[in-house]
C-alpha cells in the first residue's frame, strides 16, 4: 500500500556499492541499480533476545546486507556482551557499541541514522533487538525501496484483519495503536493503516533530508519522522508483517506516548495552517496560496475589482501569481511585481517585472493604473509609508489602492505576547518574513500620512477553512471548521480588533 498525498516523483533508487540486492520485476526480469543496505539494531536489555533476533535474518539477506550495527543504549544487563560473542562467532558483517549513557529510543536511532549517512548507505533498516517484529520479513521492507517505489517503508500489523490479535497483542493496545492511527491520519492527511510499527526500511537520502536532531529522543520519534517525511513530500509505503508478543519487556508508558505523538501531529497540522514557530529568517520567497472563500481577504478584494471596469492593474508582490489570473479573467490587464518569478507567474499576468519592493517600485512597473493591489505585503518591507507614498504615485487619477494588512491586535498575538511565548511562525499574522506589524489605528494613521483617505474599510476574520486541508469537503473535521468560522465571523463583527484576523482598505487620493 503506498501513501502520497502529495503526489511526488519516486525517488532515484540510491548508488551503487560493492554489495547488491538484484530486484527481479515484470514481466520482463530488470537488474537494478545496486543498493548498500545497512541494518540497525537498536537494543537495551536485550541480552536474552539479541543473539536469537540476528540468527534470524535469513541467509539471502545476510549474504546481500552490506552492514549491520548493534547499537546497546547503555543497557543495565549484558547486551553489549552478547552482541560482540554473536559477532565473534558470525560470518554477518557487524559491529557492536554501547552508549556510555541512555539516550532514549529516538536518541539511539539518532546516532544510527547519523551513522547510515557518515558510511553512504543507500538504505537503512530500523530492528528491534527485543525480536518482537520478525528478522524474517526484512527483505519484505526493502523490497519497495529497491524497486524505486517509496522513501520510507514500513511494516504493519494492522494491514491483514485479525493478525495483530491472533499474534496476541493485547485488546488495549490494539484500540489504542486503531484510535491512535485514526486520529492521526485524520490530521495528518495520510492513510496509514498503523503509525506505531517501530519495524521500517529508509532510504538514507531521505533521512539526510529532514533535521533529525530536533527530533524527540523520546518513544514518539518514530512520529516524528513520518510527519517529517510527509512535510518533505516523500512516499511512504507499507507492508504486512506478523504480530508477535512474548515476554519481552515494553518501556513504553502508554498514556505518556499517547500525548505525546498526539501533540506532535496537533502541532504538524497547526504548522500546515501557518501556526507554529520557525526558525526561517530573511525574505519569504515562497508563493503564498491562494484564498479564494467569500469571507477572506482575497475574496473581498476581488469583490471590490469586480465593482471597476476592465482596466491597468498593479499587483504589487503577486507572488505566483494565483490571485492575478482571476483578476485577468475580469478583463483586467495586469501587471504582477515581487521578489521571485515563480514558476508560472508569465501565464497568470500580462506584465511581471522581478523587483525587491524594499528598494520600492521599479520604474518599468509603470504608472496610471486605475488600481494598485497591495495585499499582505506592508507588512514585509522595511519601509511601509515609503512604499504606499510610491503607490500612490503610480495611480490614475481616478485611481484606487486595494490594502490588506494583518491585524497585530488579534487575540493569537496578543495571547503569545502576554505568555512571554513572542515567536515568529510559518505562516499567518505572526508570518516569519513580516518586519512591521500594524493595528487598525495605527495603519489608519499611516494611511492618512501619505496622503490618502479610506474609501471603503472591511474586517475578515480568521481563515478557518484552511482546516479542511487533507480532509473531504463532507468530512466531520470539514463541518466542524465551518461552524467554527461561523463563530469567528460573527465575532468579528462584534469586535474587530480583537478577533479581526486581516483589515482590508479601499484608499484613494484625499
Amino acid at each position: 500500500m503506498l501513501h502520497d498525498a502529495r503526489a511526488v516523483e519516486t525517488a532515484n533508487p540510491g548508488t551503487s556499492g560493492p554489495n547488491t540486492v538484484v530486484v527481479t520485476d515484470t514481466p520482463s526480469d530488470v537488474e537494478r541499480p545496486r543498493l548498500r543496505v545497512g541494518v540497525l539494531v537498536v537494543a537495551y536489555n536485550a541480552a536474552t533476545t539479541l543473539a536469537q533476533t540476528l540468527s534470524r535474518l535469513p541467509a539471502s539477506f545476510v549474504e546481500t546486507v552490506d552492514h549491520v550495527l548493534v547499537s546497546d543504549d547503555a543497557s543495565s544487563d549484558d547486551t553489549y556482551q552478547v552482541g560482540l560473542q554473536f559477532k565473534s562467532g558470525s560470518t554477518l558483517p557487524m559491529t557492536v557499541v554501547r552508549h556510555e549513557r541512555n539516550l532514549g529510543y529516538g536518541g539511539n536511532q539518532k546516532t544510527g541514522y547519523a551513522w547510515a549517512i557518515e558510511h553512504e548507505l543507500d538504505v537503512v533498516v530500523l530492528l528491534h533487538g527485543d525480536g518482537q517484529y520478525a528478522p524474517e520479513c526484512i527483505g519484505d521492507l526493502v523490497a519497495p525501496l529497491a524497486r524505486g517505489e517509496a522513501d520510507a517503508v514500513f511494516g504493519s500489523r494492522m494491514m491483514k484483519r485479525g493478525d495483530a490479535r491472533a499474534g496476541g497483542m493485547p485488546m488495549y493496545k490494539y484500540l489504542g495503536n486503531r484510535v491512535l492511527t485514526r486520529m492521526q491520519n485524520k490530521l495528518a492527511g495520510l492513510d496509514l493503516t498503523e503509525w506505531h510499527s517501530g519495524y521500517r526500511a529508509y532510504r538514507v537520502d531521505a533521512l539526510a533530508d529532514l533535521d533529525l536532531a530536533s527530533y524527540t529522543d523520546d518513544f514518539d520519534f518514530d512520529t516524528q519522522i513520518i510527519l517529517g517525511l510527509h512535510a518533505q513530500g516523500k512516499k511512504i509505503a507499507e507492508v504486512p508483517i506478523p504480530t508477535y508478543y512474548g515476554d519481552e519487556i515494553c518501556y513504553v508508558n502508554g498514556m505518556k506516548y499517547a500525548k505525546d505523538v498526539t501533540i506532535d501531529v496537533v502541532k504538524f497540522r497547526l504548522g500546515e495552517m501557518g501556526f507554529g514557530e520557525t526558525p526561517s529568517t530573511g525574505p519569504d520567497t515562497e508563493a503564498y496560496e491562494l484564498k479564494p472563500s467569500e469571507h477572506s481577504s482575497h475574496g473581498v478584494l476581488l469583490r471590490w475589482l469586480r465593482t471597476v471596469a476592465p482596466a491597468r492593474v498593479l499587483d504589487v508582490g503577486c507572488s505566483d501569481g494565483q490571485f492575478a489570473g482571476l483578476v485577468g479573467r475580469m478583463g483586467h490587464r495586469v501587471t504582477g511585481v515581487d521578489l521571485v518569478k515563480h514558476v508560472g507567474i508569465a501565464d497568470r499576468v500580462d506584465q511581471f517585472v522581478e523587483a525587491d519592493l524594499n528598494a520600492g517600485l521599479p520604474a518599468d512597473a509603470g504608472r496610471d493604473y486605475r488600481v494598485v493591489v497591495a495585499g499582505d505585503v506592508l507588512e514585509h518591507v522595511i519601509d511601509p509609508a515609503a512604499l504606499l507614498l510610491d503607490i500612490a504615485d503610480r495611480l490614475a487619477p481616478d485611481g484606487e489602492v486595494f490594502v490588506s494588512v494583518p491585524n497585530f491586535a488579534h487575540w493569537y498575538p496578543r495571547a503569545r505576547v502576554v505568555a512571554g511565548r513572542f515567536d515568529y511562525d510559518q505562516r499567518g499574522l505572526l508570518d516569519h518574513g513580516h518586519v512591521r506589524f500594524f493595528t487598525r489605528r495605527s495603519f489608519e494613521r499611516l494611511v492618512q500620512q501619505c496622503g490618502l483617505r479610506i474609501v471603503e474599510a472591511e474586517t475578515v476574520g480568521s481563515p478557518f477553512d484552511v482546516l479542511e486541508r487533507g480532509a473531504g469537503g463532507e468530512s466531520r473535521l470539514a463541518r466542524i471548521a465551518g461552524r467554527v468560522a461561523v463563530a469567528d465571523r460573527a465575532a468579528t463583527r462584534t469586535w474587530p480588533t480583537l478577533f479581526g484576523y486581516q483589515f482590508l482598505y479601499r484608499l484613494e487620493r484625499a
